[in-house]
């Protein structure tokens, strides 16, 4: 920690209501995510590694102003995305919603969310990676056992903040650094594939939103749930359907047809009325706060650490 470091203010008026927990809400692995806190009083905290350098940004909203304020090299750099982050370039306008009345209720009692876009596409493909074919708990796990060990302390006030480490840090960890994180090799080698093009991965941020998928699913090991879990994040995909989901097919079902159990398919079909926004509808799905009725006991997972 950099209690000293510089700190740097802005302030911007969205003229419309912000939710920072909805929004910001899918950046954060877990309630003990070491790259991403909500505090007492609503502000959220984020540590990056930017490309002007490691940074921390606290987000602040009343009514329509937001306030970021930002430690480190990476300050200005974060503060110059505030309303990327924030969802100012997610329209919300056309979406119309009268076929399923609980989602409009929830876009209603929610004016202030959006899809937002932190346009750093590492920090979104690696925990994304990591959530590959395992449990919720095993994923947050690995995340915050690799932040912790090998990331860096973050500039500012918050002690408990750790910046993701770089690619280079990443490639440089060894097969059986990242066994002890509870990584398998063949998450490991993806991660490795990606971090050796990082540059190439991160201009996926600047790039249309299909394509930007498309060069993802270039990156071996990177399918279609890892491309869009990682596009609906650092670049807001306003379209991307996180296909192959253990959880999300039955939810997506359940809550369009009172159904227990849903299939892919049965879900894009679902989706099919709203393409080019079903992401949108996704995110009011998941705030719904309904969950699929759970049948037989619960998935006990094998630590591969103890392997």
């Amino acid at each position: 920690m950099n209690s000293a470091a510089a700190m740097t203010q802005r302030v911007w008026d969205a003229g419309r209501p912000v939710d920072l927990r909805a929004t910001l809400g899918p950046l954060r692995r877990g309630t003990h995510d070491p790259a991403h806190r909500l505090d007492a009083a609503g502000g959220f905290w984020m540590a990056a590694d930017t490309p002007a350098g490691p940074g921390t940004v606290r987000l602040t909203a009343a009514r329509t102003v937001v306030t970021g304020t930002a430690w480190g090299d990476g300050a200005d750099w974060l503060l110059d995305r505030l309303p990327a982050l924030v969802g100012a370039q997610d329209d919300w306008t056309g979406l119309d919603l009268a076929a399923v009345p609980p989602l409009g209720e929830v876009l209603r009692a929610r004016p202030g969310l959006r899809l937002t876009s932190t346009g750093l596409v590492m920090a979104a493909l690696v925990p994304a990676v990591l959530e590959q074919k395992v449990t919720g708990e095993e994923a947050r796990r690995s995340w915050r056992l690799l932040l912790l060990r090998f990331g860096t302390p973050a500039p500012g006030p918050l002690a408990e903040l750790r910046v993701p480490p770089s690619p280079r840090a990443l490639l440089d960890l060894p097969t059986w650094e990242w066994h002890r994180l509870g990584v398998d090799l063949k998450r490991q080698r993806a991660i490795r594939a990606a971090a050796s093009v990082a540059s190439r991965v991160e201009e996926c941020a600047a790039m249309a939103p299909d394509d930007a998928v498309a060069r993802l699913r270039l990156i071996p090991g990177v399918g279609e749930w890892t491309a869009a879990e990682t596009a609906q994040r650092a670049i807001g995909h306003p379209d991307a359907v996180s296909v192959g989901d253990y959880h999300l097919p039955n939810l997506v079902v359940h809550v369009f047809t009172g159904r227990a159990r849903g299939t892919d398919a049965d879900m894009l079909d679902l989706l099919a009325p709203w393409v080019g926004q079903r992401q949108r509808v996704m995110r009011l799905v998941e705030l719904t706060g309904r969950r699929a009725p759970r049948f037989g006991p619960r998935f006990n997972y094998t630590d591969i650490r103890a392997i």
